[in-house]
């Protein structure tokens, strides 16, 4: 099943109230099936090709002129969306997120019936460097209908707070389908695939109470679309706590996966100590982040709870999973001894 595995007790401080972890956070639009392609409801897109190729560009910012820019080179093997003439007329589009409307588009000129575009147009932002730092770039890539019906080719977001800035070179990224932040408006953090499942006390063979007390089983397989951070990837990890016990009794993390996106972990966790009427009180929390020599940075998370605000009694703000992660632990509650699987978005937390 899982190449790690890590067992650790959870012990419960009903009376004392736990540290918060961040401030409450709004629920993110419910996505039914966050694996495939999703499709843009904006920018008039009505084509239906699925993202492949790569895009090769760099980043800098200007100094003296206060300007960022995206020095846009060339893509290579884009989609074909005319599939009769086998043509595509492309052209990249950028954004800064999230502040989409008031910075504004900027466009590179579109290249007629190829699917190997060159373009060398550099894109030109004025903005001080502060405020860059809070924003994400999107970086789209589409193909222009004279009727303008265009159509999406694939994107790539770059979170520009953790960029590496003395890195001026050219370098190739992949282009990924439509990301959910174009959808929902939520900001798209990356997808983590996981199964859980709870083993009540006493439910396991013919020993009188075995296990002793409850387990809750968590196994991290994989998570997909992490944001880039640097030309080579991310270095991620998976930190895991059972609030609200922040103790290193509860706290557990994954192996550091190097220089990729899609990072598999095949990580299990078990929690033991947990019984029946704990699950209402208790929020499994798992965070992602990217490992750094001084600070690791947050890259985002799920809490697996019933969302209702409250843990044994007391208003907690980590309460607040989303209506998906409500539904996973229902799930899991309902099920005994049975591995439940989920698809679930990282979010901000």
């Amino acid at each position: 099943e899982s190449d790690t595995a890590s067992e650790v007790s959870f012990q419960l401080s009903r009376h004392k109230k736990s540290p918060s972890t961040g401030s409450h956070s709004s629920d993110m639009a419910s996505v039914s099936s966050v694996s495939g392609s999703v499709l843009s409801v904006y920018s008039g897109d009505f084509g239906s090709v699925d993202a492949q190729g790569t895009v090769e560009f760099a980043l800098d910012y200007d100094e003296k002129n206060r300007e960022f820019q995206v020095h846009v080179s060339q893509c290579k093997d884009l989609a074909v969306v005319d599939e009769k003439k086998g043509r595509s007329d492309p052209y990249v589009k950028t954004y800064l997120l999230p502040d989409k409307a008031r910075m504004g588009k900027r466009k590179t000129s579109v290249k007629k019936r190829t699917v190997n575009p060159i373009y060398n147009e550099v894109l030109r932002y004025k903005i001080e460097k502060m405020v860059l730092l809070i924003q994400k770039l999107n970086l789209s890539v589409w193909h222009n209908d004279p009727l303008g019906r265009n159509s999406f080719l694939g994107e790539i977001e770059i979170d520009l707070a953790s960029w590496d800035w003395s890195n001026r070179k050219l370098n190739w990224y992949p282009l990924k389908p439509r990301s959910l932040s174009a959808v929902n408006g939520v900001d798209h953090r990356g997808v983590m695939s996981l199964s859980i499942k709870y083993v009540p006390p006493g439910s396991l063979g013919k020993r009188p109470r075995n296990p002793p007390s409850g387990e809750v089983h968590i196994w991290v397989k994989d998570v997909k679309d992490l944001l880039q951070l640097r030309p080579s990837g991310v270095d991620s990890f998976v930190k895991c706590y059972v609030l609200p016990d922040t103790s290193k009794k509860s706290y557990q993390k994954t192996r550091v996966v190097k220089k990729d996106t899609n990072p598999v972990f095949n990580h299990t966790i078990v929690y033991d100590g947990f019984h029946t009427e704990d699950l209402k009180d208790a929020c499994v929390e798992l965070t992602v982040w990217d490992h750094e020599k001084l600070t690791n940075h947050f890259l985002g998370g799920i809490r697996l709870g019933l969302g209702t605000g409250l843990s044994y009694g007391i208003s907690v703000d980590w309460m607040d999973s989303t209506q998906e992660e409500v539904a996973f632990w229902q799930e899991m509650m309902l099920a005994a001894n049975e591995w439940i699987e989920g698809l679930l978005p990282l979010r901000s937390l």
